[in-house]
């Protein structure tokens, strides 16, 4: 259970960081290039997978060691697309349905994004710390 807590902290603070730049570019697009919120966020969404890849598998989940690279890296990313449309159907959900300002949108599509995000991972990509049959990478 410790181990668990310590990922759960470890995912919490990649995750921020990976919020910080996702939340940023969102705005950053929408307000000074005036790109749809929707759109906004679907580019920041991406950008910031890119970070949380690395961190992600750096820092929080061990590696698989019969998994390789490439496979690892393409579960991660189809992961992330479904976590991606989650976000964009809230997003859309959110700011044309509901009329809700899309910065507070956002926040409750990464929280639930979030979640999809932690336990999709430990389940498909998480090689655990069983006695050696993962590699922290």
């Amino acid at each position: 259970m410790r181990n668990l807590i310590t990922q759960i902290m470890k995912f919490g603070v990649v995750g921020a960081i990976a919020f910080v730049i996702d939340y940023g570019v969102m705005v950053l697009l929408a307000e000074v290039f005036s790109i749809p919120p929707v759109a906004s966020a679907t580019v920041s969404f991406i950008v910031s997978v890119v970070f949380n890849y690395l961190a992600s598998m750096k820092y929080v989940f061990s590696h698989k060691s019969d998994m390789s690279r490439k496979r690892e890296f393409a579960i991660f990313i189809a992961l992330s697309v479904a976590g991606l449309l989650i976000n964009d159907a809230i997003m859309w959900a959110g700011t044309e349905i509901a009329s809700i300002d899309y910065r507070i949108v956002k926040i409750a599509a990464t929280a639930i994004v979030m979640v999809w995000n932690f336990i999709t991972r430990k389940i498909f990509l998480d090689g655990g710390d069983a006695g050696g049959d993962a590699q922290k990478q």
